[in-house]
């Protein structure tokens, strides 16, 4: 068992000055209870203000608009500012449409259901038969934005097939992509630039 500890001079005036300033509990007398709620002010009728007309006002007035929907900038932009993982002289070849590419597969008009496999095979069919540049033909896509309130992406598939070819399991088989040369499609298709097969 511990023994108190005893309070040094200073701390026993401090508490000898708090003390003094405290009442007993017992010293006061506790509060009546309730017994009703007093009964509340009848509310007071709102003058009338339905004669006066409302201002003008359109829905979302005030709210800032942005140009566009996608909340990262346009898709050739950001491919564009990509690290380049190949030779700096093929891919500015290749950027510029000097390079032909060795095979092609066009997606446009396809479901992403359809077009996800058909991408997939063709990558790693590609690149086991020793092919190093494909072009993979997306189309530009229709816009389909009906002013809803949700915003719908111009080009399903264009958006999509980089984010395919990032992940597993053609992740490993690309080593560059980047949208293709006006003579090649344009921003309707890509260049996949792909690793040698080990």
């Amino acid at each position: 068992m511990r023994r108190p500890r005893h309070l040094s001079p200073e701390e026993r005036a401090l508490w000898d000055k708090v003390a003094a300033r405290t009442e007993r509990r017992g010293d006061r007398p506790l509060p009546a209870p309730a017994t009703e709620p007093p009964p509340k002010a009848p509310m007071q009728p709102k003058p009338d203000d339905r004669s006066a007309p409302l201002p003008d006002f359109r829905i979302g007035q005030k709210a800032k608009m942005t140009p566009a929907h996608d909340l990262l900038g346009p898709i050739a932009e950001r491919m564009s500012s990509a690290q380049v993982n190949m030779d700096s002289r093929a891919h500015r070849r290749m950027t510029r449409g000097k390079l032909k590419p060795e095979a092609r597969i066009d997606l446009h008009g396809m479901t992403i259901a359809e077009a996800h496999p058909e991408l997939t095979a063709f990558i790693l069919g590609s690149q086991a038969v020793g092919r190093r540049l494909v072009l993979v033909i997306t189309g530009k896509g229709k816009d389909r934005d009906d002013g809803g309130p949700i915003p719908v992406r111009q080009g399903v598939l264009r958006h999509q097939v980089p984010q395919w070819l990032a992940l597993p399991p053609l992740a490993q088989a690309v080593l560059q992509v980047t949208p293709a040369h006006i003579r090649h499609g344009g921003h309707g298709a890509y260049y996949v630039y792909l690793r040698r097969s080990r």
